[in-house]
């Protein structure tokens, strides 16, 4: 994992667009520390290997520190310039991001245009999220919604309106589908 984590770091500083990376990269990431961490704590920390994994982790803490600012500093950068980004090249957790920056962008220049306008800018603090029928496919333990709501826990065949941000990411890691309602 640690060469593959350092291929990713490498072309996501190299490049100017967003590296795809597979929907369950940071799962990945969260796995591969633990698994130092419990190495770790069965070793003598006086031991090379114990220093090697402390040194391991340390460089592992740090790569992923600078992915993800890369990543995010992407997102902001090009939602501030009105870019769509390619879904494909982001993480369920990166399309969170996406999906509460978007709104914030659109609002800013919503914002400065009314200024360029002559006319009293109407700010609003509050994000409106729509909501979005499914029917889950497998069981679904309790998940924060982007309004901050608790929703679940799941079982298969259930169905539940969440917000859209939500609901997008269930469905594509194949836990639920949308309910088209007539």
């Amino acid at each position: 994992m640690y060469n593959q984590l350092y291929a990713v770091w490498k072309r996501e500083l190299e490049e100017p667009d967003l590296v795809e990376l597979p929907s369950d990269f940071y799962n990945q990431i969260i796995d591969y520390a633990k698994k130092i961490k419990e190495e770790s704590r069965m070793l003598d920390k006086r031991t090379v290997k114990a220093n090697l994994l402390r040194r391991e982790m340390q460089n592992m803490k740090r790569m992923v520190n600078e992915l993800v600012s890369a990543r995010y500093r992407k997102i902001l950068n090009k939602a501030a310039r009105g870019e769509e980004i390619s879904r494909d090249s982001l993480t369920p957790e990166d399309s969170i991001v996406y999906d509460k920056v978007s709104p914030l962008t659109e609002m800013v220049s919503s914002f400065a245009s009314e200024i360029m306008h002559g006319r009293e800018p109407k700010a609003s603090s509050e994000v409106k999220h729509t909501r979005v029928a499914i029917r889950l496919l497998k069981d679904v333990p309790a998940i924060i919604g982007a309004d901050l709501k608790t929703y679940g826990p799941f079982k298969t065949e259930d169905v539940a309106s969440l917000p859209h941000e939500n609901a997008r990411i269930l469905i594509k890691q194949r836990l639920a589908e949308k309910v088209e309602i007539s």
